[in-house]
């Protein structure tokens, strides 16, 4: 597996600008369709590592009483646009969560099992941040104006996230990346699951930890220990990799929350089940930030931060974590 690294001289025209770290939305025309309505074949995968893979699903149910929380923010760094506020009282109801994002490892045997073949394998390309990738691919990669620190790769999907030449060896126990909200919606279907909504995300990433700004608390590195994989340094021309990683990170890296969940700040932004009001079905609310998060531009790790992307869309820095009602029973 090519080793990541972003330790590199910043490209001429990757300038920072008032979007979000995350990879722009929508497909072209021609590229328009819906993950259910795609032929079911059997998608590769490189098997190295393949013996150890059910050890690496993790997988782990946790329980939550519901009840009612503060959700929300007033803070003055919340992200102008995103509706983070006002801070409002909200009752859920019991519910199952899962500890960890759902890793390469499980989606694996879903494909195996069902053929499955993911919108970015349909369309034939997906969206990879621009340092993860070889010069000559890099450059044969069209940009995004807004934010050309994204690559659209041809052939990159879940199995390739870096394209041609890459693979999932030593990242079977990674949070499964270049899924579609459909795609969500299809493995939730098979796993008898659901997404989350953005209640029962926010009141689960607390951890019974009334309005801090993150899961621990209020300060990103308490006694200097790093807590979460986002970005250090200067997005998106240097990252540090103060916190041990350039890209994902093992969904059981760093400690659980008050509730046990890990990484639910940092590491992979998450589909919620709900849309991203007032803009209608076809987008939809993403919650957690990501391994491009960074403090002075991007701040959307924190708990309550929130942003979107159309159904349809893809990228290295998104995944999904399972939901369950209450009485709904283990398969």
């Amino acid at each position: 597996m090519r080793q990541l690294s972003i330790r590199t001289s910043p490209d001429s025209n990757a300038q920072p600008s008032a979007h979000s770290c995350c990879a722009p939305g929508g497909r072209e025309p021609q590229q328009s369709g819906r993950a259910e309505d795609c032929a079911a074949t059997t998608t590769p995968f490189n098997r190295a590592g393949r013996e150890g893979l059910a050890t690496q699903a993790y997988t782990k149910r946790i329980t939550l009483p519901g009840g009612t929380f503060r959700m929300g923010t007033d803070d003055a760094d919340a992200n102008p646009g995103d509706a983070e506020g006002p801070v409002r009282e909200i009752t859920v109801a019991p519910f199952a969560i899962d500890a960890y994002a759902l890793t390469n490892a499980r989606f694996a045997v879903f494909v195996e099992q069902t053929g499955y073949r993911t919108q970015a394998e349909t369309f034939g390309w997906t969206y990879v941040f621009a340092k993860f990738l070889p010069g000559p691919l890099r450059k044969a990669s069209r940009r995004p104006p807004h934010t050309p620190w994204w690559c659209a790769v041809a052939k990159a999907a879940w199995n390739t996230p870096e394209g041609p030449g890459s693979d999932l060896e030593d990242r079977w126990d990674h949070p499964v990346v270049h899924l579609t909200w459909h795609d969500a919606q299809a493995f939730c279907r098979w796993a008898g699951a659901r997404l989350p909504t953005e209640e029962e995300w926010e009141y689960a990433a607390r951890g019974g930890v009334d309005q801090a700004r993150s899961p621990w608390g209020n300060e990103l590195t308490p006694d200097g220990k790093h807590q979460c994989n986002i970005w250090q340094g200067t997005f998106p021309f240097r990252n540090t990799e103060e916190d041990g990683f350039a890209g994902t990170a093992p969904v059981h890296a760093f400690s659980p929350n008050g509730f046990g969940l890990y990484n639910v700040a940092g590491n992979v932004w998450e589909w919620s089940a709900d849309p991203w009001t007032p803009e209608g079905p076809d987008r939809r609310a993403m919650r957690g930030g990501s391994y491009l998060c960074h403090d002075s531009y991007c701040n959307r790790y924190r708990v309550a931060a929130r942003t979107s992307n159309t159904a349809d869309s893809s990228a290295g820095n998104v995944g999904l974590r399972l939901a369950w009602d209450a009485a709904t029973p283990a398969r």
